[in-house]
């Protein structure tokens, strides 16, 4: 029979500890197929390197639990004993010294819970192991990106058709968010930006319910939806009713970079390759100093995962990797431009799972 933590095994082993731990994320989700919210009820998996591997599970989760066909031992708990029972049971019967855990996403008390079941476990931080097993996309989780992907895609046809001077933000964001659904998304990969003349430069703005899109306003959107446990990440920035020519510059800047980045992608380049190609575009333009950002980073069950494709990461990138290209010039008390992609990168070049167009865009005409 199939190890379905053969590679959580390995990983254990190339960490030189006992057993990795995975708490409700991204990384537990790929483990045991079935997705579990993140609450103050400490739910703990745990692999060993080698020998059967166990798991805390709050009691009220436990019909949810057996669907997945976990064969190990279970320690249940609830709320009126409290869960230190569970982790003293834990460790009266699985015998490790060393572990490592998910650095970005296990919460403290989960941390102390095991240390005050084994005083003597030394903890590292084993993200970057764990994570990086996420990296190269299987077919089924490339299928599940474009899925997302194209639900986006359309949602962002029907919302920038709907635009018009004189809307607020809020109204955008409202049509664009009730269209993902409309198209099919089981949930939003993080909360769009929807920002209009001068909050566009705003990298992670929010939209205002108090600002009336302009004649000539930039329009940034950036959103995702998300299908079968993978998000969609998708920037597009248009201008409403016309251009100026200093908008036409500024957009026509971050796509030559965009376009720099697709044309450097492919297996064996490293993630500093991409983003000096990307961000070198940039800085040779009379806009250098409205550069804000890296490329672009990692996606997939997260939004932001490895790799982070920015200069001084030089991990070599292989075939399945999914990143952001993302480039942008953002001048604050003037106006922002983005433009994001999503890229696959192949063993001879790379390919956009984005399909929407890139051509400067002027919508909402009067």
């Amino acid at each position: 029979m199939t190890d379905r933590f053969a590679d959580l095994r390995q990983t254990a082993v190339d960490l030189n500890v006992d057993a990795v731990a995975l708490v409700p994320g991204p990384n537990f989700t790929r483990a045991v197929g079935q997705s579990f919210a993140s609450h103050e009820r400490p739910f703990v998996l745990i692999v060993p390197a080698t020998g059967d591997p166990a798991a805390v599970v709050p009691n009220l989760e436990l019909g949810s639990w057996e669907q997945v066909n976990f064969t190990g031992a279970v320690y249940d708990w609830r709320d009126q004993d409290g869960y230190q029972p569970a982790f003293d049971a834990l460790a009266r019967d699985l015998h490790i010294h060393t572990i490592a855990v998910e650095g970005q996403v296990m919460r403290v008390f989960v941390h102390h819970a095991l240390k005050k079941a084994m005083p003597q476990l030394e903890i590292t931080d084993g993200e970057k192991a764990i994570s990086g097993l996420r990296m190269i996309k299987t077919d089924a989780d490339i299928a599940a990106l474009e899925a997302a992907i194209a639900i986006s895609e359309r949602a962002l046809a029907h919302t920038l058709d709907q635009v018009r001077v004189g809307m607020t933000e809020a109204e955008v964001e409202a049509i664009l968010v009730g269209r993902l659904f409309a198209e099919g998304a089981q949930g939003l990969a993080f909360d769009p930006i929807v920002a209009a003349g001068d909050n566009s430069a705003r990298p992670h703005a929010h939209a205002r319910a108090d600002y009336q899109i302009k004649p000539g306003d930039a329009l940034l959107l950036d959103f995702g939806a998300r299908k079968d446990g993978f998000a969609a990440d998708i920037t597009r920035t248009v201008f409403v009713d016309h251009v100026s020519d200093e908008g036409r510059a500024v957009y026509e800047t971050v796509l030559a970079a965009n376009l720099a980045g697709f044309a450097v992608t492919r297996a064996g380049v490293t993630a500093h390759q991409i983003d000096n190609a990307v961000i070198g575009v940039l800085e040779a333009s009379p806009y250098a100093n409205r550069i804000r950002t890296k490329t672009g980073h990692g996606l997939g069950r997260d939004v932001h995962e490895a790799p982070y494709i920015m200069r001084g990461n030089h991990e070599v990138l292989k075939a399945g990797v999914v990143y952001t290209n993302e480039p942008g010039l953002y001048e604050i008390g003037n106006f922002g431009v983005r433009i994001e992609d999503d890229v696959l990168i192949t063993t001879d070049g790379c390919r956009s799972l984005t399909t929407f167009p890139k051509d400067l865009m002027i919508i909402g005409k009067t």
